[in-house]
């Protein structure tokens, strides 16, 4: 790492001088395409790739793909050039695949080759020692029934703490914590490390820094904390399709649990790190909800390019438009890369990426205080509570 890049890093950013800088990628499929234009501004505010100072990079599936792209020296730039490629090639649909029927829907042949392209026989330790960043990703081993943290951190030579799996190689994490079920193979044991709850890595990342295989480094006060969200798709179910889904009612919920599960786990990490419980951290966090009220605070940029969308720009974009943006749809990459600029100009023109994304600045979207006001006025009803339906 560069020194000079990282004094300036801090200057452009407003980080202390000596602390620790580490970036944390979400999940979230074709979606990461939109936090990769956040780094392109990042980058540009900064004057100089962030491997050249950045100290670590946490990621889990699409986030994971990012993290180990800049562990490999690679610039943002350079990043969604390789992106756009594996995002093109990688859903490969199987004869007859299918998520529900016959899963899982896509093959990985080409995302193994490309990631073999890239990372060659590359072990965690090769990329981590070569960039001189730590390491962090997350995959589920399904045998063991525990998430399993794939780490390398650089230690001093009388460190005698070794990372279990440093010398995996790099194009095997990323296609363990990838492998989401039913869109694609198991990686053996292994599963989509945002299965359950790490779909967010920063707590674990941050659990490995501080008090395991990062200790003799990081502590909370003296760490700067970037974490990165996809887009998230916030359901707001309509009441009377909760007791009556459209379509099938095991379709519907299998979708609700996997995605709520993932985005509950990730708001509580968030609301945990914001909260004072972790003394002296600096945390920011940079997530867009993918909604009308929230993205009518964004720059309005055209989306005449677009054939696939009906919208002329992103104020005309209906929620109903936004709810079909799917992980695995790759006909939505160029709407997610507009978004992304547009998330990044905000943020750009509100606080440069000097501070978190918080108050009227937030970009994520709540229910308002009337409706809780009307439920809590329903759940203090005797009448109310006996009148609803027990099967």
């Amino acid at each position: 790492m560069s020194t000079e890049s990282k004094i300036k890093a801090r200057q452009a950013l407003n980080i202390a001088p000596d602390n620790k800088i580490i970036f944390s990628f979400d999940g979230g499929g074709i979606r990461g395409i939109f936090t990769i234009q956040l780094l392109k501004k990042i980058e540009e505010i900064v004057g100089s790739p962030i491997y050249e100072w950045v100290d670590m990079v946490a990621g889990t599936s699409t986030g994971a793909i990012i993290a180990s792209l800049i562990a490999n020296k690679k610039s943002a730039l350079e990043i969604e050039t390789l992106y756009e490629d594996l995002a093109e090639n990688i859903f490969k649909e199987r004869f007859l695949g299918n998520r529900y029927t016959n899963p899982p829907q896509f093959d990985k042949i080409n995302y193994r080759a490309i990631c073999k392209d890239i990372f060659g026989n590359k072990s965690l330790k090769n990329l981590g020692e070569s960039s001189g960043i730590d390491l962090f990703f997350t995959a589920k081993d399904m045998v063991a029934g525990e998430e399993t943290f794939f780490t390398f951190f650089n230690k001093n030579e009388n460190s005698k703490v070794v990372d279990t799996y440093q010398d995996a190689l790099m194009r095997a994490v990323v296609e363990a914590t990838m492998s989401a079920p039913t869109y694609f193979q198991p990686f053996e044991r292994f599963i989509d490390g945002g299965t359950t709850v790490y779909n967010n890595p920063v707590m674990a990342a941050l659990m490995e820094a501080f008090h395991y295989n990062g200790k003799e480094k990081y502590s909370s006060d003296n760490t700067t904390v970037f974490s990165f969200g996809t887009a998230s798709l916030f359901r707001f179910v309509p009441l009377e399709e909760i007791a009556e889904p459209k379509g099938l009612d095991v379709l519907f919920w299998l979708d609700y649990v996997m995605d709520e599960s993932s985005k509950d786990a990730s708001e509580m990490q968030v609301n945990f790190l914001r909260s004072t419980l972790m003394r002296g951290l600096d945390f920011r966090r940079f997530q867009l909800s993918l909604d009308r009220k929230s993205i009518e605070k964004l720059p309005n940029k055209s989306l005449k390019k677009l054939d696939n969308i009906d919208a002329n720009s992103i104020h005309q974009l209906s929620n109903k438009e936004l709810a079909k943006i799917n992980m695995a749809d790759v006909k939505m990459l160029p709407l997610m890369k507009i978004l992304g600029e547009a998330v990044a100009d905000f943020v750009h023109d509100k606080n440069g990426f000097k501070s978190d994304l918080r108050g009227e600045n937030k970009l994520v979207t709540g229910m308002d205080s009337n409706y809780r006001e009307k439920l809590k006025k329903h759940l203090q009803k005797a009448s109310w509570i006996d009148h609803l339906p027990t099967a």
